[in-house]
């Protein structure tokens, strides 16, 4: 029989002797000061909005060290320390000398040719090759150049509309990518790559760069305006200096534990990074400014710290340690979390069960809290037997969703993640420490302590796998490989970090581990490559996909 099934109801017992014993560890007051004060500091213009990798994240880092050793929890970092570190690239920027002279005319780096987010830095010097639009479509009866074409010292020269324009009716539209183009002419030892526009309807390549977007190894530039009728012809000499800073940056996980000698270990964690002055996940238009994110996720790491100062004095939790992790780079696309959990501090085999607070912050008047992935373990119906805090639980199943839970989910480790709403000032400068609700906070704090009193006699908690899961739902995808990327990931081509039973990439006899190289007629160079190319299908497309396992490259057929 369940033993939960042989216990009274939660609220009962906590709200008759343990609730009361709970809540003198530290009164309401002294916690909402604590979690005030913590808040007040990470949310703090001095820390410039905790982006990843730079001086206020490091602030941050230090601060909840801090708070761990005032705590008593147990280094579980690296090297006997509460840190983890761990590399990510940082946003690429043009460099300080970029030249670029085609025949006798030297052009403004900027005003008349800038390079492309994919391109490689270097000198080039060679010759010009014009090769129409670089689009080798076989079975559409275009070939703008064949495999046997010596490319070698020759700088191949593109215009970036094709033989029927650029619009979504178009048949060449597979082929529309402008960095599969190139990355085929690089295939063929170009030694780098022109693009130009003779179509004013034709969608201009934007300048700028991304980490997310990786060199395919030879520089690569745009010719803007009208320059290409007279200098884009064959046999023109092309001398180019591209410099592009792509430079790597440290972040940093916070990692102690409570060590009751136990044999499962509970993770809690919460993310401590935001977007500093505006990083790309920003959703502000205007001039630069810091995004403080007293919500996102200074509340997070807020009651995460209560929740160490109460499960450290509390005896009804002893049965599990407790592993508390901050990680860094969730915003970037959960690096940190992904970090750990494929460079674990202790073993995955050890863990119980993973808690995630990301947004705690803003409790409204209907006390509804959001708790996601309750389909990872059937033990999560307990959360229907607590009522401390007087609050109303909203559930969804899914053990994925953009948050930290996710990486311990596809670890097989059952992961809810807490949440108290979105709202108008997400992302944005204005999600400041005065809109916090902390008396909300407290009501989550207590909460949870119950939850977890609640499992502490459960032993380890049976993990199950979610359904309908859909990793790329969003309007400008109409269909789903059903895989969930590895974003640290900086190889060639996309990770497959989890796989989605019933989904075609599951149908297909995909595996967590290979990587993703070409989705139809496009080359996956990176993710925004697969991005591009997922955007290409409609549901019942049949296509091919190929993909690197243990580095040989195996072919699967996918219907969407």
């Amino acid at each position: 029989m369940d033993i939960r099934m042989m216990r009274k109801p939660i609220c009962a017992l906590l709200l008759g002797a343990s609730l009361p014993a709970m809540a003198q560890l530290q009164s309401d007051q002294d916690a909402l000061d604590q979690m005030k004060y913590d808040v007040q500091y990470l949310a703090s213009d001095l820390l410039e909005g905790r982006e990843a990798g730079m001086p206020g994240e490091q602030l941050a880092v230090d601060y909840i060290a801090a708070k761990f050793g005032n705590v008593g929890l147990m280094p579980y970092g690296e090297n006997a320390s509460y840190l983890q570190p761990f590399t990510f690239a940082a946003e690429p920027k043009l460099g300080a000398l970029n030249t670029l002279q085609l025949g006798r005319k030297k052009l403004k780096v900027g005003e008349q040719w800038y390079p492309l987010a994919y391109s490689a830095i270097g000198d080039v010097r060679g010759t010009i090759r014009k090769l129409d639009y670089g689009i080798v479509a076989p079975e559409l009866g275009r070939v703008d150049y064949p495999d046997t074409l010596d490319l070698k010292d020759r700088v191949a020269a593109f215009s970036v509309s094709s033989p029927d324009g650029v619009h979504p009716h178009s048949k060449y539209i597979a082929y529309n990518d402008l960095q599969g183009r190139a990355q085929r002419a690089a295939d063929h030892g170009a030694a780098a790559v022109l693009f130009y526009s003779d179509d004013p309807t034709a969608p201009t390549p934007e300048p700028g760069f991304s980490a997310k977007i990786k060199s395919i190894g030879i520089p690569v530039i745009f010719l803007t305006g009208e320059l290409y009728e007279q200098l884009v012809v064959d046999g023109n000499p092309f001398a180019v200096h591209v410099e592009i800073e792509r430079a790597e940056r440290t972040a940093y996980n916070v990692v102690g534990m409570i060590d009751n000698g136990a044999a499962n270990v509970v993770v809690i964690g919460a993310h401590l990074d935001h977007l500093g002055w505006g990083d790309e996940g920003s959703l502000y238009r205007g001039e630069p400014a810091i995004h403080n994110g007293a919500d996102d996720n200074a509340s997070g790491i807020a009651v995460m710290l209560q929740l160490a100062r109460d499960l450290a004095e509390m005896d009804q939790t002893r049965a599990n340690d407790y592993l508390f992790i901050a990680f860094s780079g969730e915003e970037k696309g959960l690096y940190g979390s992904n970090y750990w959990t494929k460079h674990p501090t202790m073993p995955i085999a050890e863990l119980n069960y993973m808690i995630n607070l990301d947004m705690v912050g803003r409790l409204d008047t209907s006390g509804t809290i959001g708790i996601n992935g309750v389909g990872t373990s059937p033990a999560w119906d307990e959360l229907n037997r607590v009522l401390v805090g007087d609050l109303k639980v909203k559930t969804t199943t899914s053990g994925i969703g953009p948050s930290d839970h996710t990486s311990f989910y596809l670890q097989g480790v059952p992961a809810i993640h807490f949440f108290t709403g979105t709202h108008a000032d997400y992302h944005k400068p204005s999600d400041d420490e005065e809109k916090v609700n902390y008396d909300g906070m407290l009501r989550v704090t207590r909460y949870i302590e119950s939850l977890i009193a609640s499992l502490n006699d459960d032993g380890k908690l049976a993990f199950t796998k979610t359904e309908d899961v859909n990793t790329e739902d969003t309007p400008r995808f109409k269909v789903t490989l059903g895989v969930v990327p590895d974003y640290l990931y900086d190889g060639k081509g996309m990770r497959i970090d989890g796989i989605t039973d019933g989904k075609p990439a599951a149908n297909a006899g995909l595996q967590a581990g290979d990587v993703v190289v070409r989705l139809g007629a496009l080359d996956v160079t990176d993710m925004m490559g697969y991005m591009k190319a997922l955007a290409q299908f409609n549901k019942g497309d049949a296509t091919e996909v190929t993909v690197l396992r243990e580095g040989k490259e195996i072919t699967k057929n996918i219907i969407f």
